[in-house]
């Protein structure tokens, strides 16, 4: 079978507000997409969580609050996606949450143990991405644009 999926850049954006709550019955529900396509200067909710059905209609209640960030280079997020922050890996994209859209996704991040973006040490300005991780080696299989998507410390 071949695959749908090429090559893509990296997705960056910049993290706008730190979060510093979390809830055990949410009740989000995992959309019956795979990727969105984000547009730069498009402000997105990080939610990270331990749950990991991936099927449409998915209840996802058990949830801490990373941040709102800022698309700074637009692109396409995928589920399976890294998260990076800074360059540290934080979780991997497990669908989207449009509870709250047109005005925003929830892009919903598996992690074994979900941390507040307060519990992280995240901060405004905080470059965040979203890159394609090749399945055989687990490592990104691209970079970044240079000088796009927020602040870089």
């Amino acid at each position: 079978m071949i695959g749908e999926d090429g090559p893509k850049r990296v997705t960056t954006a910049a993290l706008v507000k730190v979060l510093v709550h979390r809830r055990e019955e949410r009740g989000m529900e995992l959309l019956p997409y795979a990727s969105r396509c984000v547009r730069t200067g498009e402000v997105h909710e990080l939610v990270a969580t331990d749950h990991t059905a991936t099927e449409p209609g998915a209840r996802i209640d058990r949830v801490a609050f990373l941040g709102f960030a800022e698309i700074g280079c637009a692109g396409v997020v995928d589920r399976g996606d890294e998260l990076r922050v800074n360059g540290r890996p934080v979780g991997t994209v497990l669908g989207f949450d449009g509870c709250h859209f047109p005005n925003h996704y929830n892009i919903l991040v598996h992690t074994r143990n979900p941390l507040t973006g307060a519990e992280l040490g995240l901060r405004p300005e905080d470059r965040i991405e979203f890159a394609a991780v090749h399945g055989d080696t687990g490592r990104p299989i691209a970079s970044a644009p240079e000088g796009r998507g927020g602040g870089v410390r």
